[in-house]
C-alpha cells in the first residue's frame, strides 16, 4: 500500500512520491524564539518527528529544513523591554528549544538556519520580485502586491478577489479574516535592529524568511512544507505567493498542517491557568516520554485534548508496553516456535505499517500495537508463548518504538546501585513470605520513589529504572 497524505493544497487524500528518487525536500516552520515552546508548539514539532521518522522507515532519504526565527516584530520588543540585544535575548530561547527537542527525542532536521543569518539573501529576493513588478515601497517600507498574483488564497481556499486594492498590514500577524498586502521589508526605526542591505537599510518581513531560506537549501520546488494549521492563512499562503511569483514554478507539492492542541477542552492561555511548556510538565514529576506519547497519540489532523489524566494514561500505556518487552528479554518460554503467533506478530506489524501509510494514523498503530501486546501476554500466561517467538516480537516492537521512541526510560540518578536494589528486593521477598505486607509495601514504595519499577511474576521479582 502506497504511503498517502492529505494534501491541504487539493483537499483530497494524496499517494505521496517525491519529485527525485528517494528523496525527500521537507520545509517545516519552526519556533520563533521569543520564549519557551508550550506543549502545543510541541504537538507540531511532536508530528514533524513522527513523519521524518516513518518517511525514513518506508526508505526514504530526508533534506529537511527548519527555520529559527529570531527577528520579528514580538522579539524586538521583547529584546528592547529586557534591554537585549537581539542575538543575547533570542539565544536563550534558541538553546531552550534544542534542549526541549532533545529531551522530547525530536530528530534535528538536516539544515537547522536562522533568519537572522540569510538577511542578504532576503533582500536579494525582494529587489528580484520588485524588478518583476510585485512591490510597491511605502514610507522606507516594501509591500507584495497580492492583487498582482491571481491564485492568492488558493492553499486557505478562500476567495480574495474583493480585497480592498492598496489595504496593507505592517505587523507580521494579522487578522486571518483579512487579506492585505504585506510587508517584505520593513523601514529601520530608531533603537531597533536593522542591517545594510541591496534595497537599504531595514530588516525583513516574517513571510519572506521561510521563503527564501526553504528554497536556498532545497531549490525552487520542495515536495513538502508542513507547519500549524494556524499557519495556512496568512503565513503559507504569502510564502506561496511570494515564491511563486519569483520562480513560476508551484512552491511545494504537498502541504501538512496539524491541527490544534486544547487543554482541558480549552483554548490554552496563561489567565486561565492551562498553558504548559515542557518543563512545567517536567517539574511536576511527568516523563518525557509520556509527553511525546501524548502528543503523538492522535491522529495530526484531529484536535488534540491535553488532559492531566490523559497523561498520566500516557505513562500507564508505556508501562504496559516496557513491561512487556521486560518480559520478552527475561522470560523462560519452552522451546519450538509457534506458527499462530508468527502470523500474529505479521499481522501486527502489517496493521502498524498500513496505520502510518493512511496519512500518520497514529491512533489506529497505537492499536495494532497494543492489540499484540494483549494477545502476546495472554499467549505467555497460557504457555503458548515459545522460545522461537520472542525475536520476531521484540523485533515488532522495535519497528514500533523506531517511530514513536518511548520506551527507552529517561535516565535518572537513583542514588542506588545494582546491588542495593537487589537487597532491596531481596528483603521485599522476605518481608512478603513472612507475610509482613507493610514493610513489603514500604520499600516497594521507596524503590518507586528513586526511579525503580518492581514487577512481580511467576518466575520472580524483576525489576528495572524509569
Amino acid at each position: 500500500m502506497a504511503l498517502r497524505f492529505y494534501n491541504t493544497l487539493t483537499q483530497r487524500i494524496e499517494d505521496f512520491t517525491p519529485q527525485q528518487g528517494n528523496v525527500v525536500r521537507m520545509y517545516t516552520c519552526g519556533p520563533t524564539v521569543w520564549n519557551y515552546a508550550h506543549i502545543g508548539n510541541l504537538r507540531t514539532f511532536t508530528f514533524v518527528d513522527i513523519l521524518r521518522r516513518w518517511l525514513r522507515c518506508r526508505g526514504y532519504q530526508l533534506d529537511h529544513v527548519m527555520n529559527i526565527t529570531d527577528v520579528d516584530d514580538r522579539i524586538i520588543q521583547q529584546a528592547m523591554a529586557a534591554g537585549k540585544s537581539l542575538s543575547e535575548y533570542t539565544d536563550v530561547y534558541t538553546r531552550a528549544f534544542l534542549e526541549d527537542a532533545e529531551t522530547l527525542r525530536l530528530e534535528r532536521p538536516e539544515h537547522l538556519v536562522k533568519a537572522t543569518e540569510h538577511i542578504q539573501d532576503m533582500a536579494e529576493a525582494i529587489k528580484r520580485l520588485s524588478e518583476k513588478g510585485y512591490t510597491y515601497e511605502s514610507d522606507g517600507s516594501i509591500y507584495f502586491r497580492i492583487a498582482n498574483f491571481p491564485e492568492y488564497g488558493k492553499l486557505s481556499h478562500t476567495d480574495f478577489s474583493g480585497i480592498r486594492a492598496g489595504a496593507r498590514v505592517d505587523t507580521d500577524r494579522y487578522d486571518k479574516e483579512n487579506a492585505r498586502d504585506f510587508a517584505l521589508w520593513k523601514a529601520p526605526k530608531e533603537g531597533e535592529p536593522s542591517w545594510q542591505t541591496v534595497i537599504g537599510p531595514g530588516r525583513p518581513g516574517w513571510h519572506i524568511e521561510c521563503s527564501v531560506m526553504a528554497m536556498k537549501y532545497l531549490g525552487e520546488t520542495l515536495d513538502i512544507h508542513g507547519g500549524g494549521i494556524d499557519l495556512t492563512f496568512p503565513h503559507h499562503e504569502n510564502e506561496i505567493a511570494q515564491s511563486e511569483a519569483l520562480t513560476g514554478k508551484p512552491f511545494a507539492r504537498y502541504w501538512l498542517h496539524s491541527e490544534h492542541l486544547i487543554v482541558e477542552g480549552q483554548t490554552m492561555s496563561k489567565s486561565l491557568g492551562n498553558f504548559f511548556t515542557l518543563r512545567d510538565l517536567l517539574e511536576r514529576g511527568h516523563a518525557p516520554e509520556a509527553v511525546r506519547y501524548l502528543l503523538a497519540s492522535v491522529p495530526y489532523r484531529k484536535k488534540l485534548n491535553f488532559t492531566m489524566d490523559s497523561l498520566r494514561s500516557a505513562e500507564t500505556a508505556i508501562e504496559r508496553l516496557r513491561n512487556f518487552k521486560l518480559r520478552l528479554d527475561t522470560g523462560s518460554f519452552p522451546e519450538g516456535t509457534s506458527e499462530a503467533l508468527l502470523e500474529r506478530t505479521r499481522q501486527a506489524n502489517a496493521s502498524f505499517e498500513e496505520a502510518l501509510d493512511d496519512d500518520l494514523n497514529t491512533a489506529e498503530a497505537l492499536a495494532a500495537a497494543f492489540e499484540f501486546v494483549r494477545d502476546a501476554n495472554s499467549a505467555m500466561d497460557a504457555g503458548q508463548f515459545l522460545a522461537g517467538n520472542t525475536a520476531p516480537a521484540l523485533d515488532f516492537l522495535a519497528r514500533f518504538d523506531s517511530v514513536f521512541d518511548v520506551l527507552r526510560p529517561s535516565r535518572k540518578d537513583t542514588g542506588l546501585s545494582d546491588s542495593e536494589i537487589e537487597k532491596l528486593i531481596a528483603e521485599r521477598d522476605r518481608a512478603r513470605k513472612a507475610r509482613q505486607f507493610a514493610r513489603s509495601d514500604e520499600i516497594r514504595s521507596y524503590l518507586l520513589e528513586r526511579g525503580v519499577i518492581l514487577e512481580d511474576t511467576k518466575e520472580g521479582t524483576r525489576w528495572r529504572r524509569k
